[in-house]
């Protein structure tokens, strides 16, 4: 799915309340083989820049750099430059923590707020394995389903894709990574005007 091939960049910011499996999710799509066992060595993030290429889903690959930010925690908000330059967002929360997913709201309408009536695409992650860094006891099965229903709702009434993922398995994050690429890079459009390209074709052949 990924390839190290430069071409047209598409701006991802991933973003979500601290502790969620951001950083997780980006480097196990890049291949650094991330494991349970290597959670425990996770430091907070600042922020970091990846470059990926990734598929399509057309046969083609297109070049996305995503960012990582640092997590989120309380009533902080997501920095204002942050919402000004991205081409999409990845919103991850941990299906566990309800706190994580009311946290995504609030992201989202900052973000309506600043696109300026251009389309940004916005997808949601549930992360199944996200870090456990709460004082509280573990949802039960029965919890996890609510807060999971919650988020279909909420994504089916703002028009936004909800995927679940794993950050421990990286096929889970071929098809939401995959999507989120075409939509930034669209096939283009043929022409309207048949004999226009005919007459294109023939001088492209003469000029051979």
């Amino acid at each position: 799915m990924l390839n190290a091939k430069l071409g047209k960049v598409g701006k991802v910011l991933v973003c979500g309340m601290k502790g969620v499996g951001k950083t997780a999710i980006i480097e196990q799509l890049l291949g650094f083989n991330w494991k349970d066992s290597t959670i425990g060595e996770l430091h907070p993030t600042i922020e970091d820049i990846y470059v990926a290429s990734v598929d399509t889903g057309r046969g083609a690959r297109e070049t996305l750099r995503i960012y990582d930010t640092a997590g989120l925690q309380g009533e902080q908000a997501l920095p204002r430059h942050y919402l000004q330059f991205p081409d999409a967002f990845v919103l991850v929360y941990d299906p566990t923590d309800p706190r994580s997913l009311d946290m995504l709201a609030d992201i989202k309408t900052d973000i309506d707020k600043h696109k300026e009536k251009k389309e940004i695409p916005v997808i949601v992650l549930a992360n199944v394995r996200a870090r456990n860094i709460k004082d509280s006891s573990p949802a039960t099965p029965n919890q996890v389903e609510v807060i999971m229903d919650r988020a279909n709702t909420w994504c089916q009434r703002e028009r936004i894709k909800h995927y679940t993922v794993n950050a421990m398995e990286r096929p889970s994050l071929y098809e939401p990574f995959t999507a989120l690429c075409a939509r930034l890079h669209p096939p283009p459009t043929k022409s309207t005007f048949p004999q226009l390209r005919q007459v294109m074709q023939n001088r492209q052949k003469s000029e051979a």
